[in-house]
């Protein structure tokens, strides 16, 4: 039977102040489940890219992280306004951030692009005005 861990990191909307903390916390409990290389920096980046999201768009957000012998999994809901075209959303470069966003270094377009790429198994679901949920699954 495969061992399981489950912890949850509560993230604010618009706190650009505290963007990449809950990723920082979450790769030191990742490192001390032993979990290293690839299988370390491709959640990390899922995780970081996710946390910014809900930072730059939703009023509050939840990553909870479940992590077996097997895999990482990883639910991201948030309670923002939706995305309405997640195939446009998807694309790289894509970005609906605004001018105070980009002038911070955020809203490049890269995130849900950069999340897929970083997972084995990526779905996003969506409706205007209840948030987003992104499910990602890490291969370990």
């Amino acid at each position: 039977m495969s061992q399981k861990y489950e912890f949850s990191f509560p993230v604010k909307g618009d706190n650009f102040d505290d963007a990449g903390k809950a990723s920082i916390q979450i790769k030191k409990r990742l490192k001390g489940l032993g979990i290293t290389g690839d299988v370390l920096r491709r959640t990390a980046i899922a995780i970081y890219e996710s946390e910014v999201n809900i930072i730059s768009y939703a009023r509050q957000g939840n990553i909870n992280i479940r992590v077996t012998d097997d895999n990482i999994s990883i639910n991201i809901r948030d309670s923002g306004p939706g995305i309405a075209d997640i195939k446009q959303a998807m694309q790289q470069g894509y970005s609906t951030a605004n001018d105070r966003i980009r002038k911070m270094g955020f809203g490049a377009g890269m995130g849900l692009f950069n999340i897929k790429n970083c997972s084995d198994d990526f779905e996003i679901l969506s409706k205007a005005n209840k948030g987003t949920l992104l499910k990602i699954l890490i291969n370990r």
